[in-house]
């Protein structure tokens, strides 16, 4: 018989302990034990082929270029570096119901191998009525098991050799090996680091969907991120139609790409040029709306930002972003007031990135500080007129890196005005159908677009 121990894991982290203990000393949360008993056996749950690995030399390893496996979605490409590594093990997190699982079962739909899908939430029936729903559902090779026992899961494996495994979701599993409910830490841990073991030793890709706390962080303890090769969070408002892909951990490429999909009725359509759905159509002007340019990995992207600026009614003014870092506005509000004269100390001052997409990049400084000013005089910024600078303390208009490529993207979608700064040398090609007007402070760019 196998020793049966009982310990105390922290919900949050992951920290074990001997006895119960009110604060974690590791991520000091409060009232986060849970009693847990553990099984210890000698018995892995998974069993692969050959015997142990024996250290190599590094000058005999053959440094061969990974060939990526094409999933067919060009917004996943995108986010995992260009394709999916064979023998990677891939964690995708994001809110209750924002669509993670319609993600995942269109990857093995679309992609052209054999995939194992595993789900424990859901019947095969509700999975083959979703998969009637997407218009792309026309993969024969696609192969459903509802299952949340991990060593059965590798039983079926074992005889159906698939190319890929997408497993819906980590914390509906559980092994023999733990005596733990589902979704506990020594569950969530365990069957992690077999599936992580056979993903290396099969060279067969394996995608976890995961759960994420109330807090917006990943479910479980924190050494899952630190296990898995990659960590994609999927974003978004789940009354909204836009849903964002970051990378926010990979071994395998750059962790600042992003990748944007529309929620329709027939599962998620990638957006190839989110410019033009990120920019509102109007028929007239509209004060307050400025353009700025900020860039996402290698892409660059076009986003409408709106200002709204009132009279405080109700005392203290209210200074509120959305999308936007709350303490950068203040930051640019304050040299505005400093550096420009404006008199903004009474007023009420809303900023809102529009398309429900959070921007961390300071190029869109010069376009929140317009935005702002033609709010507060209600003067219409003129049209395919757009900005791209960072804004100093001392109210100077710094250069911004990427400037060529947020240029080409303007004079793509029709702008003929991009205001940068005067620092900006050595553009990369001599735009043909925009003006490029450079400026070092922001009076200077104020008196050129307002007279």
């Amino acid at each position: 018989m196998p020793k049966t121990k009982t310990s105390f894991f922290c919900q949050n982290c992951g920290y074990e302990s001997a006895k119960w203990l009110g604060k974690c000393p590791a991520c000091q949360q409060w009232n986060s034990f849970v009693e847990e008993v553990v099984v210890k056996e000698d018995k892995k749950t998974w069993q692969g082929e050959g015997g142990k690995p024996a250290p190599v030399l590094i000058e005999a390893i053959e440094g061969a270029r990974v060939k990526r496996l094409p999933s067919h979605d060009t917004e996943l490409d995108r986010v995992l570096g260009g394709g999916i590594v064979p023998g990677s093990l891939v964690l995708i997190g994001g809110e209750p119901g924002i669509g993670k699982s319609t993600l995942m079962l269109q990857l093995a739909l679309n992609v052209p191998m054999k995939v194992l899908y595993v789900s424990g939430e859901e019947s095969e029936q509700q999975i083959k009525l979703r998969a009637g729903r997407i218009a792309s559902a026309t993969k024969e090779n696609t192969w459903i098991l509802s299952e949340t026992d991990l060593e059965q899961i590798f039983q079926q494996a074992k005889a159906l050799q698939p190319e890929l495994l997408i497993i819906d979701s980590i914390q509906t599993l559980t092994s023999k090996s733990l005596e733990s409910v589902a979704g506990s830490i020594g569950q969530v841990r365990h069957c992690a680091g077999q599936l992580l073991r056979y993903a290396k030793q099969t060279r067969v890709p394996v995608f976890l969907v995961g759960h994420i706390t109330k807090e917006g962080s990943l479910a479980g303890p924190k050494v899952l991120e630190h296990m898995v090769d990659t960590v994609l969070q999927f974003e978004g408002d789940s009354r909204m139609m836009y849903r964002l892909l970051r990378t926010t951990k990979n071994r395998f490429g750059s962790t600042a790409e992003l990748g944007i999909y529309e929620m329709t009725g027939k599962g998620l359509r990638t957006v190839n040029n989110p410019s033009e759905v990120l920019i509102s159509q109007r028929e007239a002007p509209v004060s307050g709306v400025g353009i700025g340019a900020t860039v996402e990995g290698n892409r660059s992207l076009l986003i409408e930002i709106q200002a709204l600026v009132g009279a405080a009614a109700y005392g203290t003014p209210q200074r509120t972003s959305t999308g936007f870092d709350g303490r950068r506005l203040n930051m640019l509000l304050a040299v505005l007031e400093k550096r420009t004269g404006l008199k903004l100390g009474s007023q009420d001052i809303f900023v809102n990135m529009a398309g429900g997409i959070r921007v961390d990049d300071p190029a869109v400084d010069l376009a929140v500080c317009v935005a702002v000013l033609s709010s507060l005089h209600d003067i219409s910024i003129p049209d395919k007129v757009c900005f791209a600078a960072e804004v100093g303390l001392g109210g100077e208009v710094r250069a911004v890196n990427h400037i060529g490529i947020r240029i080409s993207e303007a004079e793509k979608l029709g702008f003929t005005t991009i205001y940068i700064s005067k620092y900006n040398k050595n553009l990369d090609r001599k735009p043909v159908s925009i003006k490029v007007k450079q400026f070092a402070l922001l009076p200077e760019v104020f008196g050129d677009l307002f007279g």
